[in-house]
C-alpha cells in the first residue's frame, strides 16, 4: 500500500512538472523611465520602456528568452542613441498573446514621433523549452504554398481597400493602384506571425506614409488551427496548439 501511495505521489508530481514546463511565469515587468539630458522638445524629456521579465525552467533559460524580447534587437535602435541623438522613442511596451503548449507569443510595440507620431508592432514566438525563436521554416511544412494562401487573403483585402479609397472624396487625388503596386506577400513576409488560442495571424506592413496612414489596410491574415493544419510541420511546436 505504501508503495502505491509513493508511486501515485510521484506520478502527480511528474504531471504537475510537465504542465508547468508548458508555459512560463510572467513576472512583473521592469518599467524604466529614461531621462534625456538635452531634449529637443519638452515632450522629449523622457521615454519609458516596459521590459518583459520571464521565469522559465532555469535562470539561464529565463535570460535567454528575455534576450529574444529585446526591443533594441527587434526594432533596430539603441537606448544610448535615443538618449542623445535620435530622440524618437516615447514608449515601448508588450502584450502576451499566448503562453501554453511550450509556446510563448509576445507582441512588442514601440511608439514615438518625428515629424508625425508613429508606431510599430512586432510579434515574437518562442519555444520555451529551448529558448529559441520559432521561425516559419521551423513551424510550417510548405512555405511557398502557405505564402500563396496568405497572398490570396491579401489580394481580397487590397481589392476592398481600393474600392473604399475610390469612394473617399478626401482621397480623390490618390491612385489606389499605385498605392498597392509593390504589395506582394512573399515567404520572407511570413516572419512576423503571432499565435493565439484560436490560431495564427500573419502580419504585413504596407508602409503607407503617415499622411495617408488612415487608408492603410490592417494587413493581418488569420488562419484558424483547423485552416492551418495542412501547413503545419509534423511534430513541430505549433502542432501542439493545433491538437
Amino acid at each position: 500500500m505504501r508503495t502505491k501511495i509513493c508511486l501515485l505521489a510521484f506520478l502527480l508530481a511528474f504531471e504537475a512538472s510537465g504542465a508547468a514546463s508548458q508555459s512560463v511565469v510572467m513576472l512583473s515587468p521592469k518599467k524604466v523611465t529614461y531621462k534625456r539630458q538635452h531634449p529637443i522638445a519638452a515632450h522629449k524629456r523622457t521615454f519609458t520602456i516596459n521590459y518583459p521579465r520571464i521565469k522559465a525552467a532555469t535562470p539561464a533559460l529565463s535570460r535567454k528568452i528575455e534576450s529574444l524580447l529585446s526591443y533594441e534587437k527587434i526594432f533596430g535602435f539603441t537606448v544610448a542613441e535615443e538618449l542623445r541623438d535620435v530622440q524618437w522613442l516615447e514608449t515601448a511596451d508588450f502584450s502576451v498573446e499566448y503562453n501554453a503548449d511550450g509556446i510563448l507569443a509576445i507582441d512588442l510595440t514601440i511608439e514615438g514621433s518625428g515629424a508625425y507620431p508613429d508606431g510599430s508592432t512586432r510579434s515574437v514566438v518562442i519555444d520555451i523549452r529551448s529558448g529559441t525563436r520559432v521561425t516559419p521554416a521551423a513551424a510550417f511544412a510548405d512555405l511557398a504554398r502557405l505564402a500563396s494562401a496568405v497572398k490570396k487573403m491579401q489580394q481580397k483585402e487590397i481589392a476592398e481597400a481600393k474600392a473604399e479609397i475610390r469612394k473617399d472624396p478626401d482621397a480623390k487625388d490618390l491612385d489606389p493602384d499605385e498605392l498597392f503596386a509593390s504589395a506582394d506577400v512573399k515567404i520572407k513576409d511570413l516572419d512576423w506571425f503571432s499565435v493565439s488560442e484560436t490560431g495564427v495571424v500573419f502580419k504585413y506592413d504596407y508602409g503607407f506614409p503617415h499622411v495617408i496612414k488612415a487608408l492603410q489596410p490592417p494587413g493581418e491574415y488569420f488562419f484558424s488551427w483547423q485552416d492551418l493544419r495542412p501547413y503545419l510541420k509534423n511534430g513541430g511546436l505549433l502542432s501542439r496548439a493545433a491538437r
